[in-house]
């Protein structure tokens, strides 16, 4: 097994600083030109991935000897978890893949073709940019970015080093979700106003520690912040818990909603953000360490049609209308409802839709796929150099995790009102309704909403073109990005 010492990584930079008239690692890989080998139709494709933990392990089975694909490098801040990849990974070569902690030392190997990245989300837009101008091809998870502003970046690098970047939003690759999606676009339920995504999955308390928590021998915690701000550890577990903190995770609506939330804007056909956003919600039924709302919902006008996305992680029922899913309280319940005038169609998975007529009948069901065509349909497009075979460009990426940004900052920017009070925020009949099922959802799980406290977000107007807030709202547009640590920076140079 290869191995990098962080020591020997600082002393290195320092070296190629000194080359480079004092540019650090970081700039080093920004300032190399964007190569790439040339790879024929029966080339081997040589993969590094990066994050191994949790998502990044259908990342190692996604590109383990499939499809020509070779893994030859296994990227992690901690040792401690690369084990199960490591032997996935030699069980298929008959011997190990490289192990490297900083992904900045696998950028200079020239001679891999494909960076896979499944880290933490605040790596995510970073890691992919740094690829890009490396000449790599970039496969990256979900939300693509911690911020607006960054998503947009990687869209641009991609576009400025002429790259292949798929979004890991699977659905995009299911038969059975592009059936649907074209059943919903061939006008067959009539012209859809609305599009309702959900993310109904029960999440337990991450409890609460007395105070700041170890950091394991086996990970370096400063690379694992990155860009983010290094801060005390302040939850039981490093490795998951960190999507309800706002310095590195967005929520659900950035974990698994973005899935929903992605689906919910294909099905409207819409390629730009909307005209404007507002949220409501909190972190109800348990006191935690965690941050980010478990209870929010989000609307977003689009002016000729709307997309509401609800959180619920505490146990909820279907949502779901007719009699098409089994109504089991603490099931989980993600996807989506697209309301046309002549019909309905109910997305209830990753890969599946139901369409019902306006009397809730079953008209037809579509199904089918799993995640290896997402992969699949990334490495054809990589053989191609086409950017537009991919299910999942970089720029749906972006404009999809932009709407989970756009709805934790209206969240975030909400005064602290009880939940009983919720009522009166909006006008409109669909969201009038959202709101009365959040709040007896509340109730269903023995929280009062006259003792609740959330949050309830300004209706923030939003410019589709600049991707910023209208009305100069400085403390909106100022969490469009962040500050970032040196070295880190997340920078657009389109």
């Amino acid at each position: 097994m290869g191995s990098f010492n962080r020591r020997e990584f600082l002393q290195q930079s320092a070296v190629i600083s000194a080359a480079m008239g004092g540019l650090s690692a970081a700039d080093f890989v920004r300032a190399a030109p964007a190569e790439s080998r040339t790879v024929g139709p029966n080339d081997t494709l040589r993969v590094a991935v990066v994050g191994v933990k949790g998502r990044g392990m259908s990342h190692v089975g996604g590109f383990n000897g499939v499809n020509g694909c070779e893994i030859v490098t296994v990227c992690d801040v901690d040792e401690a978890v690369i084990g199960p990849a490591m032997k996935a990974i030699e069980g298929k070569r008959k011997k190990a893949p490289d192990y490297v902690k900083d992904i900045r030392k696998v950028l200079e190997d020239k001679s891999i073709d494909i960076i896979s990245i499944a880290t933490p989300n605040h790596w995510h837009a970073l890691m992919a940019i740094w690829a890009l101008e490396a000449g790599k091809q970039v496969y990256v998870e979900k939300p693509v970015s911690h911020n607006v502003r960054e998503g947009r970046a990687i869209v641009n690098a991609a576009r400025k080093h002429k790259r292949i970047c798929q979004t890991g939003t699977q659905s995009r690759s299911t038969s059975g979700m592009r059936q649907s999606m074209e059943y919903i676009h061939s006008g067959k339920i009539g012209k859809v106003d609305l599009a309702y995504g959900t993310c109904f999955k029960s999440r337990k308390s991450i409890g609460k520690v007395n105070g700041e928590q170890p950091i394991p021998a086996t990970l370096d915690y400063d690379l694992w912040c990155g860009p983010a701000p290094k801060l005390p550890l302040m939850r039981s577990k490093l490795h998951y818990d960190w999507h309800w903190v706002w310095a590195y995770g967005n929520g659900d609506l950035g974990n698994q909603g973005i899935h929903e939330m992605d689906k919910a804007r294909w099905g409207l056909g819409k390629m730009e953000l909307p005209k404007s956003v507002m949220s409501i919600g909190g972190r109800f039924g348990y006191v935690d360490d965690g941050e980010t709302a478990n209870t929010q919902l989000c609307f977003f006008d689009y002016g000729d049609s709307e997309l509401i996305f609800e959180v619920r992680g505490l146990p909820a029922n279907s949502p779901y209308p007719g009699k098409i899913i089994e109504d089991k309280k603490g099931a989980n319940f993600v996807g989506n409802i697209f309301y046309g005038d002549k019909g309905i169609v109910v997305c209830p998975s990753y890969a599946s839709g139901i369409v019902l007529d306006k009397d809730l009948n079953v008209v037809t069901k579509f199904g089918g796929g799993g995640d290896d065509g997402h992969f699949t349909n990334f490495v054809k497009a990589v053989r191609a150099n086409d950017q537009k075979l991919l299910n999942a460009d970089i720029l749906e990426g972006h404009l999809s995790s932009a709407l989970c940004h756009l709805g934790n900052i209206s969240y975030r920017l909400g005064a602290e009102k009880p939940m009983s009070e919720v009522a009166k925020v909006s006008d409109r009949k669909a969201d009038q309704e959202a709101i009365n099922r959040m709040v007896e959802h509340l109730k269903s799980n023995d929280v009062d909403p006259a003792k609740a406290i959330g949050r309830v977000g300004p209706l923030l107007e939003i410019d589709p073109k600049t991707e910023r807030f209208l009305g100069n709202n400085e403390k909106a547009n100022a969490m469009l990005t962040r500050e970032y640590r040196n070295g880190f920076e997340v920078k657009d140079d389109a």
